[in-house]
């Protein structure tokens, strides 16, 4: 018999045994970068921008040269030259001059404004009326608006977007700090499986675990490592544990986690660790089982694909993150449960939901048909002293990353 415990409790071993694990920093080409973990703060070395810029084509004036100007009573102002894109502006201007200025350019010293083309009029001997006033500040980007010198641009732990990376240019940064990816080991273990395009004999199944995860390892920003299929006995689980943990983080085997004379996991993850969880009060996943090996996380998830996936996500998502130094945050929507959904099982239960018309349609499942995940938005949980849903009340999905 399997002495289970709930999600929330697993969770929370993982997080006390396992939660000071980091992996090495390393350093990359900013090219390279998108999508990895900052290891460092990321502080700016320079203004950016460095100079007081135009955000618009105009004259850059001070502001007290225009004021109570208008249409009727334009400012009259003497233009002494112009700023070019990419050159240093030397002019500086005084009262009642202005300086032609292009968007991006730097402005003159003494300006405080720009005032744009369109609220303005060149009179032909140099004169240009003005025949809108403008505040200090109006139309410009000071220098260090963006950053200054010792700012905290991007602190450790940040997944690097596609914006990140642009601020990093600004910054003049060419190489950073980051991460190392995890290192994840995948082992299948069973006598019913075939590898993927190999031919199917009656009585066998492909598996469907190892290349799922091997997608789920980098879709979570993880480096995973294929062992192979293995026998469901002792001695193969032995033998592939074994070969697996030299240069790797974390190892995942699927299969062989229940309670059967052939289900090898929990014995030899005891044998050479500490088991320390077998058996979680949930549907699907109930035989999943954690614990470690010289230091390091090993996880048996169940052989069926979707209760694999759902614990994959639910307790080594979260692990990887706090490896990278960053946290893993669920997108939640609430939502009205498109129908009654009955569960009476005593586990909290794991139910995957399409998204049509503004409500949660639950999507009904075995824990072995994974292409009823395939086409799903995410899930809903059923806690395990509720006996269902009522068709109308408000769930809390929680959606898939993809």
């Amino acid at each position: 018999m399997l002495n289970v415990i709930t999600i929330a409790e697993a969770q929370q071993i993982i997080a006390e045994k396992f939660g000071q694990l980091r992996t090495p920093e390393e350093q990359v080409q900013l090219e390279s970068a998108l999508g990895r973990v900052l290891a460092r703060d990321c502080l700016a070395e320079e203004f950016v921008p460095d100079f007081n810029r135009s955000t618009v084509d105009g004259y850059a004036v001070r502001a007290r040269d225009v004021f109570g100007c208008s249409d009727s009573i334009p400012a009259l102002l003497l233009q002494i030259g112009e700023a070019h894109m990419g050159e240093h502006t030397a002019i500086a201007i005084r009262s009642g001059e202005c300086v032609y200025v292009p968007t991006g350019a730097e402005i003159p010293a003494g300006a405080d404004c720009v005032i744009p083309l369109e609220d303005t009029e060149p009179l032909g001997d140099g004169t240009i009326a003005v025949y809108k006033p403008a505040s200090p500040g109006t139309n410009l980007i000071f220098r260090g608006d963006d950053v200054k010198p010792g700012d905290l641009v991007l602190p450790a732990g940040r997944q690097l977007n596609v914006a990140d990376i642009g601020a990093l240019v600004a910054l003049g940064q060419t190489q950073i700090w980051v991460r190392q990816a995890p290192r994840i080991a995948v082992i299948s273990t069973g006598d019913e499986l075939v590898a993927p395009g190999e031919p199917l004999p009656m009585g066998k199944i492909r598996d469907v675990n190892a290349t799922m995860l091997l997608a789920f390892a980098q879709e979570a920003g993880a480096v995973a490592d294929f062992v192979g299929i293995i026998p469901d006995s002792a001695p193969g689980v032995r033998a592939a544990l074994v070969k697996a943990l030299p240069g790797h983080d974390l190892v995942l085997l699927t299969g062989g986690t229940s309670v059967g004379e052939k289900d090898a996991v929990p014995q030899v993850v005891a044998e050479l660790g500490e088991l320390l969880v077998h058996g979680l009060a949930v549907k699907p996943g109930k035989p999943t089982l954690f614990g470690q090996v010289e230091g390091r996380p090993v996880f048996g998830l169940p052989g069926n694909p979707v209760a694999a996936y759902f614990m994959a996500n639910l307790l080594v998502r979260p692990l990887l993150a706090s490896m990278l130094g960053t946290h893993f945050a669920e997108r939640k929507v609430s939502l009205p449960v498109a129908r009654n959904v009955p569960s009476n099982h005593g586990r909290e239960e794991y139910v995957p939901v399409v998204i049509r018309e503004g409500k949660a349609q639950p999507i009904a499942s075995k824990s072995g048909l994974i292409t009823t995940l395939a086409n799903t938005d995410g899930f809903l949980c059923i806690p395990r002293d509720k006996e269902g849903l009522r068709q109308g009340e408000l769930v809390e999905v929680t959606l898939f990353e993809r």
